[in-house]
């Protein structure tokens, strides 16, 4: 979804970014650690959307290895991605896709 804005001050309308999310669910035996999550700043850092990671009532930024080892993730942990900018779906979709393939942990 992309959204013209006006801008009254300056009478040109903006592009307003793309707003999409995704529930995932983390399958990898050993959670989301700091190869799991290195992989995912990487993932962020190939595209023109920014990341955001919910657990329960708390939201990280993606593009943060740190930040995303404070969610405390185990196996089974779901997770709301919301991704935001102009490829926010392909963003999500090669992070759906790399938990469907265990952060290529194979276990």
């Amino acid at each position: 979804m992309v959204e013209e804005v006006n801008n009254p001050s300056s009478g040109r309308s903006r592009r307003k970014d793309k707003h999409q999310s995704k529930t995932l669910r983390v399958t990898n035996s050993l959670g989301l650690h700091a190869r799991a999550a290195a992989k995912i700043v990487d993932l962020v850092k190939r595209h023109n959307s920014r990341l955001y990671l919910r657990k329960d009532d708390q939201e990280v930024d993606g593009s943060s290895i740190l930040s995303i080892l404070t969610l405390a993730c185990p196996k089974g942990t779901e997770l709301e991605a919301r991704a935001v900018g102009e490829d926010s779906d392909r963003l999500l979709e090669a992070l759906e896709l790399l938990f469907a393939e265990k952060f290529g942990e194979g276990q």
